[in-house]
């Protein structure tokens, strides 16, 4: 199926409920064929009026909608509020809040509360898997710091957090990008190379390919990994050895 590539189609997407109902089919089976979620039976009956399906298996619950054993369950908020939720909320780079996604779509603040938390849980990778492998696509590393800008600081607090905590008492959280796939950010203690290495060895397959800027730190697993360095006072992009993926991340993250 087609997904809407912009906001106008996906508003004139998903008012109409009949693609809603075949957009969720082809998400939850990918055979097209929709089976009970409690005796996985394909004999089952589309109730249009109800918008419910029914199974003749032999259990208590016969009925079901297709937002039961998802996120949408035990929500009174139709699918066509619900869907174009879940595209602004993945489209939109900076994020968006319960304000907006309430006044975009017509629901109240609570709801639009609601259903944020709902998404961004649906959203999160339960995955222990590492990222990359020998023949797979590069992983972008990098690290920033998180913290309130130092000439924003008073002088005395400014001096005060440099001699106590170093890095004006901001916190560095190391990130790395699967180009096309998961990213995940850590917060390490420090920037030396035994805080990197391990993070990089406690998650990404080793024979994987990096790509890291010039920081010597990350040296240390050229054995291990396929390591190309962009170095950034040269420039920022040489050929596909780039870490744009994982700083676009950065502006995000911090936005």
């Amino acid at each position: 199926m087609k997904s809407p590539k912009t906001l106008q189609e996906a508003i004139q997407f998903f008012s109409d409920y009949d693609n809603c109902r075949e957009f969720m089919i082809s998400i939850r089976w990918l055979d097209g064929k929709v089976r009970c979620p409690y005796c996985g039976s394909e004999k089952v009956t589309y109730l249009q009026k109800a918008r419910l399906y029914r199974c003749y298996g032999e259990h208590a619950k016969q009925k079901f909608s297709l937002k039961i054993g998802t996120v949408f369950e035990d929500s009174p908020i139709p699918l066509e509020k619900w869907l174009p939720a879940v595209w602004l909320i993945v489209t939109c780079k900076n994020g968006i809040s319960s304000y907006e996604l309430h006044r975009a779509l017509g629901v109240t603040q609570k709801s639009a509360w609601f259903m944020l938390h709902r998404i961004r849980l649906a959203m999160q990778s339960k995955s222990f898997v590492k990222l990359g492998g020998a023949d797979s696509a590069p992983v972008e590393v990098d690290e920033t710091f998180i913290g309130g800008r130092a000439r924003n600081m008073h002088k005395s607090r400014r001096l005060r957090m440099k001699v106590r905590e170093q890095n004006w008492g901001k916190t560095i959280v190391m990130g790395m990008l699967h180009r096309g796939g998961e990213v995940r950010a850590k917060v390490v203690p420090d920037r030396k190379k035994a805080a990197l290495t391990q993070v990089i060895r406690e998650n990404i397959e080793k024979g994987a390919t990096l790509h890291t800027d010039e920081h010597p730190a990350y040296t240390a697993v050229a054995d291990e990994y396929t390591h190309k360095i962009i170095n950034h006072l040269e420039h920022y992009v040489d050929g596909q050895v780039h870490t744009q993926g994982i700083e676009n991340f950065w502006s995000c993250f911090e936005a």
